[in-house]
């Protein structure tokens, strides 16, 4: 199992150095730009910059002269920092989502390939126990477990089972 599981993760971690070196070069940027907005060091870097801007402008710092006594570039850098900053974040959280997208369709086509040697293991099984005799062999809910399940049948009855429990609305 060790070596299965090791080679899972091998290959696991070369698919995503091959994504990330097959990312744009602006998606990389963003997520940087992205990674340090998100930190520590950026809230500190701020938190003195913007400290000292106040400060400078308040005119608590004798022999610095006041470069904006009304605070309106601050508020416009800020704002310009903002509307960047979210768009920069934006941009992650979209590639990010198409990656777990990826990744959940993926775990998919995983769970629906297990049924379905599921179903076939259940069926032999079912046949060898009939076979053999076995009184488990008659219980009648194999039947209805050896047969594969559609997929779109399912997501039906989640829909149908969801609009009842919603009432009117």
């Amino acid at each position: 199992m060790t070596r299965i599981l090791d080679r899972n993760i091998r290959a696991l971690l070369q698919r995503r150095q091959e994504e990330d070196r097959r990312r744009p070069f602006g998606d990389r940027i963003a997520d940087r730009i992205t990674s340090f907005s998100g930190s520590m060091t950026f809230v500190y870097l701020h938190a003195v910059l913007f400290g000292l801007w106040i400060v400078i402008n308040l005119g608590w710092i004798p022999f610095v002269p006041r470069f904006d006594p009304s605070f309106v570039v601050l508020a416009m850098v800020a704002s310009v920092e903002a509307i960047f900053l979210s768009t920069f974040v934006l941009i992650t959280q979209n590639r990010m989502a198409a990656i777990a997208d990826k990744r959940a369709d993926l775990d998919l086509q995983i769970s629906l390939l297990a049924e379905h040697e599921i179903t076939r293991l259940l069926s032999l099984t079912t046949a060898i126990a009939q076979r053999l005799q076995l009184e488990q062999a008659a219980n009648p809910d194999l039947d209805q477990l050896a047969k594969d399940i559609r997929p779109e049948e399912v997501l039906h009855q989640i829909e149908q089972q969801a609009h009842l429990h919603e009432g009117p609305g």
